[in-house]
């Protein structure tokens, strides 16, 4: 029965929806006017029952978000924050393995603007957005809200009309009310309570981790010290490390709103997903690694230490803020590193992570400092300083190290450059974490290290646990899962073997020359005029695959229909399989940069395989399958092409029908 239904509702879109551009969201835009110089910009969509559309907070690595983009109008107008989103939903994507977000039935973005010339008569804003139910479509629209003119007693509504002009279609105008009125409250957005606990624990240990580094254990004992013999009795000494603890846990909250408030709640989101951004925290964490390893010293001018000192001498409560601001200054060269990787990650989270991880962070770093005030007889059960504080210190490092290298993945999978393959990420930690462990086995040596004439248990057992971790990698080099690590090297498809060495690959020699082994060991083109001249060299019909890399029904498609039984010899013998992404953000040359049928300049690769879909095959919609004989000209007549079906047998049928007609 549910191979039928599923049958049924394949024949009445392949008979009623893709005979024409696809469009699940439909667009109505507004302008309220807050002031005579302040107007919000707002952009409401109705999206069709069954469909959802991705926000522009969805991470890096799933389905496209949403981009927004305000032409350059200086001196014109001014954003005024960011802009905001509607109610979303968040699920776990077990395709990409992340948490997407997106809107269902209605999106409403609002943005802010302050008009700096009472001259300009429009803004132009363009969006582009996925939209995804059983196929995905990747949209372009472009609006140009008019402004009303400018006066001071230009107060009452007014109409002004709204251009929306679509890539997909011609240019529409609708109706747009301007209404005085007070600026539209920000929707709150519900935090992830998980993903907040997540962010303090990491912060709180990170803590307790730069508490164990050489610029700071050693001032436990004598900062703890100054404050027995400057207090006048217990009750007091007591109080002014609770003051003291709580000045630390203080400033650091107060770094961590300056960033929430200096770069927006959702800003550093946003750039999560940013190529640039991916590679600037790539060389930061580099860098920060490069410092704890002994490199370099990261201080801060002696100058800023010296005016606080001075500023500590006055004693009470004033006296004591700025001993817990001398505190941070002087230890910034062991924190500095673990507190900038701490703050980007967390406000890459948006709303308050920063905050709670910089009082996850300071909360571990200021406990021992009052507990130890508390206690004073607990000091004599703290470790000496020694050679150990900075083995901590080079432990980091190599965790920053390795840490960095995702977002450099980050930014290869984005740019689908093919310079981090899945296996040679995995090579780089082995390399990583086979140096740390035998680092802490002894055989290596950095330049702040102590002498070392024996290993500790707790070393040794340390550098077991690294070595063991180590060797897991290995077996990832040769197609392995490695669960322990999913979600840090690239997936299995982006790597030079995607299914691991003899499990159903294609091996080199029987790949075609311009194709790669695709999923389940598939040879697959993708580049069209490569994989035509192939298929007239071997005289077989071509299966056009329009497809994107962030496709989650283009992977369901793949995982499980392609590697079924009946399909997957067909598509590795009877087809040849070219598969275009139409979201390959890869520029085209020069020459190529042509307008499309809907009047835009093709700039990227999609843009050339999206203009051929819409053109050709009048829709827009991924997955979209289609054969073809080798002059271009469709081989099946009943349903010319097809898209999402799950159902093996029916995708199957299609599939033998026009491979028939070929061979007629």
């Amino acid at each position: 029965m549910k191979k039928l239904l599923f049958t049924l509702l394949a024949l009445l879109i392949f008979t009623n929806g893709f005979s024409q551009i696809l469009d699940p969201v439909k667009w109505k835009s507004k302008t309220e006017k807050i002031s005579e110089t302040e107007f919000n910009l707002i952009l409401e969509g109705k999206i069709d029952a069954g469909w959802h559309l991705y926000s522009q907070f969805t991470p890096d690595g799933g389905p496209i978000p949403l981009v927004i983009q305000y032409e350059e109008n200086a001196g014109n107008y001014q954003l005024v924050g960011k802009t905001s989103e509607s109610k979303t939903k968040k699920e776990f994507n077990t395709v990409f393995e992340v948490d997407e977000i997106f809107f269902e039935n209605k999106v409403v973005l609002t943005q802010k603007v302050k008009i700096i010339n009472s001259k300009i008569k429009f803004i132009k804003v363009v969006i582009d957005y996925q939209t995804c139910n059983e196929v995905c479509i990747n949209l372009n629209k472009k609006f140009v809200f008019e402004i009303p003119k400018i006066t001071e007693s230009s107060i009452t509504p007014e109409v002004k009309e709204t251009t929306i002009l679509d890539t997909n279609s011609n240019a529409a105008s609708v109706k747009t009310e301007v209404k005085t009125q007070s600026p539209t409250p920000k929707e709150p957005k519900k935090e992830d309570k998980k993903g907040l606990i997540s962010i303090f624990l990491i912060a709180f240990f990170s803590g307790f981790a730069a508490l164990l580094t050489p610029c700071v254990f050693p001032m436990i004992p004598m900062t703890v010290s100054f404050f027995t013999k400057q207090s006048k009795n217990k009750a007091q000494g007591v109080r002014n490390a609770i003051i003291y603890g709580i000045s630390i846990i203080l400033i650091y909250v107060v770094l961590g709103l300056l960033v929430t408030w200096i770069f927006g709640a959702d800003a550093l989101n946003a750039l999560s997903t940013n190529v640039w951004f991916n590679i600037i925290f790539f060389g930061l964490l580099v860098f920060f690694a490069a410092s704890f390893l002994g490199a370099f010293e990261i201080m801060l001018p002696n100058s800023w230490a010296n005016k606080v000192d001075q500023q500590a001498d006055r004693g009470g409560i004033i006296g004591i803020l700025f001993m817990a601001l001398a505190l941070a200054i002087v230890s910034f060269s062991c924190t500095g590193p673990i507190v900038g990787t701490l703050l980007v990650d967390a406000a890459s989270k948006g709303g308050i992570a920063p905050v709670i991880g910089m009082f996850g962070f300071s909360l571990a770093l200021a406990l021992p400092f009052m507990l130890f005030a508390m206690f004073p007889g607990w000091l004599n059960s703290l470790p000496k300083s020694g050679g150990w504080l900075n083995t901590v210190k080079v432990v980091l490092g190599f965790l920053e190290l390795a840490l960095a290298f995702k977002f450099l993945s980050n930014a290869d999978l984005v740019l689908q450059l093919h310079l981090l393959e899945r296996e040679v990420f995995i090579a780089i930690w082995i390399a990583i974490f086979g140096t740390l462990a035998l680092y802490l086995l002894g055989k290596i040596t950095l330049p702040h290290d102590s002498p070392l004439t024996h290993i500790s248990v707790g070393r040794l057992s340390l550098g077991l646990l690294v070595l063991s971790f180590t060797i897991y990698l290995i077996p990832g080099l040769w197609g392995a899962p490695l669960k322990l690590i999913n979600a840090f090297p690239p997936p299995m498809e982006y790597s030079e073997s995607p299914f691991g060495i003899g499990q159903n690959s294609v091996s080199k020699e029987v790949v075609p020359e311009g194709a790669k082994s695709g999923p389940h060991g598939i040879a697959v083109f993708d580049d069209y005029d490569k994989g035509l001249a192939y298929a007239k060299s071997v005289n077989k019909p071509i299966m056009l695959d329009f497809t994107g890399y962030a496709c989650v029904n283009c992977r369901k498609m793949e995982n499980t229909v392609w590697g079924e039984a009946p399909i997957l010899p067909i598509l590795k013998n009877e087809v040849v399989l070219i598969s275009l992404y139409v979201d390959d953000k890869r520029e085209l040359p020069k020459d190529q940069q042509v307008k499309s049928s809907t009047g835009e300049t093709l700039e990227t690769i999609g843009d050339k395989w999206t203009d051929l879909i819409i053109s050709k095959y009048k829709t827009n919609t991924q997955p979209l399958y289609v054969i073809t004989d080798l002059e271009g000209n469709n081989l099946n007549s009943t349903t010319p092409t097809i898209s999402y079906t799950p159902d093996v047998a029916a995708y199957g049928a299609w599939l033998k029908e026009g491979i028939s007609n070929f061979k007629k």
